[in-house]
């Protein structure tokens, strides 16, 4: 069987990946705090028929040789943590970060990480985030609070009519060494790996931290002209592959249709 079937079968799949990446990255593009992904693929073994460097039939040295790769996998899907851009909405309990960091909520029994602050408050006056996870370390706005301010350092004071200090408290950040290592868990939600690090608590705007924005959304990252492109380019080389799949096709009934006259 052509080599060239296998090859082209395996850059339609590996096009469909991509064109799934880019599907998810074009179906989030109004998600707070989303971050695009990227598809990045590598070249399957190769097959060789002659080894560089080898002695020819009269001793003499053969300069190149002669390998025939065999196709193309997925190697990985990158999340890139780029910063998005900033959308003003006067809401005291939306809270972007200007820089590094991550909220921390609490999940049932577990600590997860986001880049979504779009906070509200419970019944119990608790921030949570739209799911109901509480923001970590829990904070508790009190009854009788007329407004809410947040510093970019990440200090939250809660005033009362006559603009008194009734409720304090601080809001950190957490960082990883390796962004892109994290688990995606959907919900705008991720989870520490052995490759993203552990989770380093630090204060916002010390030690490369971000800072905090008070009445501001962090948008998605995604660039739709940047991903409308991509979608082009791989649905050129899916056709392309499958070019490839029909020319072996072809190549294959012709010899079959050999025969002595």
């Amino acid at each position: 069987m052509m080599r060239s079937l296998w090859s082209a079968a395996s850059g339609m799949h590996a096009q469909q990946m991509n064109i799934d990446v880019i599907s998810n990255n074009l179906a989030n593009v109004n998600t707070s705090g989303f971050k695009k992904s990227r598809a990045e693929f590598e070249d399957l073994m190769y097959q060789t028929m002659r080894v560089a460097g080898s002695r020819g039939p009269a001793d003499q040295q053969i300069p190149v040789g002669i390998q025939v790769g065999l196709g193309v996998r997925t190697v990985s899907v990158h999340k890139f943590f780029t910063e998005g851009n900033l959308q003003n909405t006067d809401n005291s309990l939306d809270i972007a970060i200007e820089g590094d960091g991550f909220f921390q909520v609490q999940v049932g029994e577990e600590l997860m990480y986001t880049r979504s602050g779009a906070f509200k408050l419970n019944t119990d006056g608790v921030i949570v985030t739209a799911n109901g996870y509480e923001l970590q370390p829990q904070f508790t706005v009190p009854s009788e609070t007329r407004s809410i301010a947040i510093s970019e350092d990440g200090e939250i004071v809660c005033l009362d009519g006559q603009s008194n200090e009734i409720a304090t408290g601080d809001i950190p950040l957490y960082t990883f060494v390796n962004n892109a290592g994290l688990d995606s868990r959907g919900r705008n939600l991720y989870m520490p790996t052995e490759a993203s690090g552990e989770a380093v608590q630090g204060v916002p705007g010390e030690d490369n931290v971000g800072t905090l924005a008070q009445g501001f959304l962090e948008m998605s990252n995604v660039e739709i002209v940047e991903e409308m492109v991509n979608m082009i380019v791989g649905q050129r080389a899916y056709e392309m592959n499958s070019k490839a799949i029909q020319t072996s096709d072809t190549m294959l009934q012709t010899a079959i249709n050999v025969k002595r006259q």
